[in-house]
Order: structure tokens, then C-alpha cells, then sequence
């Protein structure tokens, strides 16, 4: 299971931000605005996109420990946020070079794809922009009327799998309600479409109910699906 304090905390550190409006970046729906604390940096301290840029030398290496001292003091800017996570979570190795991430960048993003497409032979709505919230295999295996899903698949584990993808769902519609960034359901699927992956893909911890929570600031800060789905990954690798 997830500890709440542990997922509370990773949460809150990824979406504290530095000098400007959060708004600017995450809007916040109108009727959500009156509910919505104001955070409390200091601007002189963040990590800007600027300072993070220095950080690097010539062939790409990091100055991790520089970058980690500024974040404490301040923050990170919105607009860096995504890129920074990475290298605190782990995807990549602060002593890499540009053209090293990007291989494994690369490869990372074809293993997502190849699973994803695991994931789709069984269920067609993965990658469509939809979501599912509703049960789509009994308890014994039995596929429900009118759900969309290939029958032929009948082992514990696919069972497991599938039955775990309506509580995905309904988690989804719930995450972060407050943020306009999921009125669209193309961004509540995409959130989905990582979590019914990782799902399939750690068999042991498979879904549990907080994990919408840890994954959805990556789906907001990296455009790119299999981006976010790393971050996540090292994300449950630390909880």
C-alpha cells in the first residue's frame, strides 16, 4: 500500500512552484477560484529556467547538488518543473551527458509504446482519449454486455488487470477537480491511459487508490505520455 504521509508529501513538493501566479501556468476553475489557497514562495530564491540552463555544463553534465540547495530555498519555476522532476525522481543520472538522456530518453518511450499496445490488444479504449469507469469483466472473468474488451484474454493476471480499470477511472474524474486542466477528457484519459499501464505493468502493486494523486502532476508538467509514465514509475519506485 502507499503510506498517505509519503504520498501527501512527494505531492506537495512537486506542486510547489516559485515567483509566478500559479494560475499563469495551472488555472484554476472559476468556481473553484474562492477554495483555492495562494502559495507562499520567495521569487529571489527559485530555481528560474535561467539557473537551471547554468547548471549544466558544455556536454550536458548537472550540477545536481547547486540545483538542489536553490529548489529548497525557493522552488522551481513552473515552466522548468517538468524537466527538473526528472532528475529528482531518477529518470536520469545527473552525471549523463545530453546525447546519453536522450538515448535513453528514446528507448524509454518505445517500451511505453510497446506496452501500451500490449495493453490495447486487450482493451481498445486505452489510447483512444476515453476513460472507462464502469465494470467491464465480472469477478469469474466473464466479460460484461457491451464492453469493449478482447474476451480471448482469461488468465488471473488479465483478469486482476481489467477488473482494476473502472476504479482507475472513477479515481481519475476525481484528481484535482479544482485545475481546468482536467474539464477535457483527452488530459483525464491520458492520466488513465499511464495509470492502466503501470497497472499492467507492476503486477504486484497493480492499482491502488492515491496513486491518481502521486501520477497527475507529471501529466501536467510533461506533455509527452511516456515522459510522464518514467516519472511516475520512479516516483512508486521511492514510495
Amino acid at each position: 500500500m502507499v503510506g498517505r504521509g509519503g504520498l501527501t508529501g512527494i505531492v506537495n513538493i512537486m506542486k510547489r512552484t516559485g515567483a509566478e501566479d500559479l494560475g499563469d501556468f495551472y488555472p484554476i476553475r472559476p468556481d473553484c477560484l474562492a477554495d483555492t489557497p495562494k502559495p507562499r514562495f520567495k521569487p529571489r530564491e527559485t530555481l528560474s529556467e535561467r539557473r537551471w540552463n547554468v547548471a549544466f555544463s558544455e556536454d550536458g553534465h548537472l550540477d545536481i547538488e547547486k540545483v538542489l540547495r536553490r529548489i529548497q530555498r525557493g522552488g522551481v519555476h513552473p515552466a522548468i518543473k517538468g524537466s527538473v522532476w526528472e532528475f529528482v525522481l531518477g529518470c536520469f543520472d545527473p552525471n549523463s551527458t545530453y546525447e546519453e538522456r536522450d538515448q535513453l530518453r528514446q528507448c524509454r518511450r518505445e517500451q511505453y509504446i510497446r506496452w501500451k499496445a500490449e495493453c490495447q490488444h486487450m482493451v481498445p479504449v486505452i489510447g483512444s482519449g476515453k476513460l472507462i469507469t464502469t465494470p467491464i469483466i465480472t469477478d469469474d472473468g466473464q466479460t460484461v454486455i457491451d464492453s469493449s474488451i478482447n474476451s480471448t484474454f482469461s488468465d488471473k493476471r488479465s483478469i486482476q488487470w481489467m477488473r482494476a480499470l473502472h476504479q482507475i477511472g472513477l479515481d481519475v474524474v476525481r484528481t484535482d477537480r479544482a485545475l481546468a486542466f482536467y474539464d477535457s477528457e483527452k488530459n483525464q484519459a491520458k492520466l488513465w491511459d499511464i495509470l492502466a499501464i503501470y497497472a499492467w505493468v507492476d503486477n504486484d502493486i497493480s492499482y491502488v487508490q492515491g496513486m491518481n494523486d502521486i501520477c497527475s502532476p507529471m501529466v501536467i508538467l510533461l506533455e509527452n505520455e511516456a515522459d510522464a509514465f518514467w516519472c511516475f514509475e520512479r516516483a512508486m519506485r521511492r514510495l
